[in-house]
């Protein structure tokens, strides 16, 4: 092959890891096609694609060179990863098994266009755990998690992760906030074994015994507890941050502030669901928008199911995208937000012009419609590719920060 690519400075690396990809040994001002491409663990492939023109030394880098159409236009760095698409229509990307790495194919070919001849290949394996970092399965009185530890003797600042309303156990960003040195349950609530997609109710008592369970750990600073969830999980953050002790800070990723589907049993009180209009959903295609059927929050019929994040003396960061198209998680999120500043609370709210419903490490590409597992149905979340991709590095760098300073760790660091 003619050219060499590099991944710099290392081809092994983080999935959250940013990093330098450079094509060497072209002609001057050659036209290229820079490939990437990867399949998932049931065989889907992703892949993205971009035009570039060497330059007169015969040198691409994706730091400094534009791309000319493709996948994305102009200059970006981690194009070739956050434009990856699935052959299969709405398709989402998402790491089943965090042991194994995803190995990303990057080729170069001859011409703008993959029909030309190809010139330079290498793979690069982007992992979800750091070396050393322990993954265990908990199976402890009702919970139902996975427990992912740093290296070392610790303490480290604990942190309990919440996806949403799909169910199951997501263990990807636990494991990769576990590689930065935060001690991470990744808890299971709905659909997944016994636990039923549309219970009656959901018991805060089971998040609690979570928190119980992470400050027993000799290697977590029983004093440094912190929550994070995204969609139904975000308000599960919020729930569990109200009431129960020992949460020092809760984020909320694409949330509501409101309790939401189904009711909540609280300590003997029960808050009820917020009220929802089915008529209200709009079908494009076979794609379902369910951005209006919530009740408006500013009505006061609604207030019995707010989440009463004010009365906590946690700290707390919201963050949501303008473009969400599951619900309006801007519009919550800035009612729950001024509650709090109401009240004299420590509260940060970042909304993402662009970005959609799923805001995920970075790299990994916007999901705009996928299939909602415990619905059935093809869910709009929204997002536009380049902004998402932006919204969702940006996001991830604000949220470390946000538990390092109030979980009270400066020396928090990754261990690959």
């Amino acid at each position: 092959m003619a050219a060499k690519i590099a991944v710099l400075p290392s081809p092994t690396c983080l999935y959250d890891d940013p990093v330098q990809v450079k094509v060497e040994g072209l002609s001057a001002l050659q036209a290229v096609t820079l490939r990437a491409s990867l399949e998932d663990e049931t065989g889907e492939l992703f892949q993205s694609f971009a035009y570039y023109r060497a330059e007169s030394n015969g040198e691409l880098d994706l730091t400094r060179s534009a791309s000319l159409g493709g996948s994305y236009s102009g200059v970006e760095p981690m194009g070739l990863l956050w434009a990856l698409e699935a052959q299969t229509p709405m398709k989402r990307l998402a790491k089943r098994n965090v042991l194994t790495p995803f190995r990303v194919a990057y080729e170069v070919y001859e011409g703008h266009g993959l029909r030309g001849r190809l010139l330079g290949r290498c793979v690069s394996e982007r992992r979800f755990l750091a070396e050393g970092v322990a993954r265990i399965p908990v199976r402890e009185g009702r919970l139902k998690a996975t427990l992912f530890l740093p290296p070392g003797p610790g303490p480290f600042p604990g942190l309990i992760d919440l996806y949403g309303s799909g169910g199951g156990l997501v263990e990807y960003r636990a494991s990769l906030l576990a590689s930065r040195g935060f001690a991470t349950l990744a808890l299971a609530y709905l659909a997944f074994e016994d636990f039923p997609a549309f219970p009656e109710l959901i018991e805060l008592e089971y998040f609690g015994e979570a928190v119980a369970f992470l400050q027993k750990q000799q290697q977590v600073k029983a004093l440094a507890i912190g929550v994070l969830g995204l969609s139904k999980g975000a308000d599960m953050a919020l729930a569990l941050a109200a009431f129960w002790p020992g949460i020092r800070a809760a984020v909320s990723i694409s949330g509501s502030g409101f309790n939401c589907f189904i009711p909540l049993r609280v300590k003997g009180r029960m808050i009820p669901a917020l009220s929802y209009d089915l008529q209200k959903l709009k079908t494009v295609g076979d794609v379902v928008d369910s951005s209006e059927i919530l009740d408006d929050p500013r009505d006061p019929a609604t207030w019995e199911c707010r989440i009463p994040v004010e009365k906590s003396s946690s700290k707390f960061l919201f963050l949501s995208g303008q473009d969400d198209r599951n619900w309006q998680s801007e519009r919550y999120c800035q009612e729950a937000v001024q509650r709090l500043q109401q009240n004299g609370r420590h509260v940060e709210f970042y909304c993402y012009p662009g970005a959609g419903h799923l805001l995920e490490p970075p790299y990994l590409p916007l999901c705009y419609a996928s299939i909602h597992k415990a619905f059935g149905l093809v869910m709009l979340w929204g997002g536009k590719w380049r902004e998402h991709a932006k919204a969702q590095e940006d996001a991830w760098q604000r949220i470390q920060t946000f538990f390092r300073q109030h979980l009270q760790d400066s020396s928090i660091k990754s261990y690959l």
